[in-house]
């Protein structure tokens, strides 16, 4: 019996000496996402009409929309990377970006503001 686990344990040592890894080496290649990996959302706030139908359509409620101000947040990381922003928006500024944000110390909110001539992207 004790054989037959030797003889696995070594042909499975062998089998992958010489077949190539399964990982990636991260910080030295970039990651390559697939072509309809639903990562991020970004908003093209210079389109926005501030309707709100993303806000209603998120199921996390990360996304909030002030339209008096002018005004569009999003939680990172509340958003569960659904889509339902996206396919709710009407004017299409709405768009899923491939990747995630960058790993934070702090569990910051992203917050834009559109006025008259000036777009503006802050951090709370």
């Amino acid at each position: 019996m004790e054989k037959t686990r030797l003889f696995t344990l070594a042909g499975r040592i062998t089998g992958n000496l010489f077949r190539k890894p399964a990982t990636v080496k991260y910080p030295f290649e970039p990651a390559e996402y697939p072509e309809r990996m639903r990562g991020h959302v970004e908003n093209r706030i210079a389109d926005c009409i501030f309707c709100g139908l993303c806000q209603r359509a998120c199921p996390s409620a990360a996304i909030t929309v002030n339209r008096a101000d002018g005004t569009w947040t999003i939680n990172p990381f509340d958003c569960v990377q659904c889509g339902s922003c996206v396919s709710g928006c009407p004017k299409k500024c709405l768009t899923m970006e491939s990747g995630y944000r960058e790993p934070d110390t702090v569990k910051a909110s992203i917050t834009m503001i559109k006025t008259d001539n000036d777009i503006k992207e802050a951090r709370d």
